[in-house]
């Protein structure tokens, strides 16, 4: 049986923490920032934990990260 490999577009947009919780980056912080206000762009700044349902298969994708 082969390894399983790393989904590799993956690698870079999620970060498992130590306790195994799986951080994610939101959308629009990119570019035309200059449009957004200061309270929106402090707000796209966090990086939320992911929803418990999408955990379970991005991890099985991420293999072993």
């Amino acid at each position: 049986m082969p390894k399983m490999k790393t989904h590799s577009s993956l690698k870079d947009r999620f970060k498992i923490t130590g306790t195994g919780k799986v951080k994610r980056y939101k959308a629009y912080k990119n570019h035309l920032l200059s449009g957004k206000s200061g309270r929106q762009k402090r707000v796209l700044g966090t990086n939320p934990v992911m929803a418990p349902g999408d955990v379970r298969r991005l991890k099985q994708q991420l293999g072993n990260i």
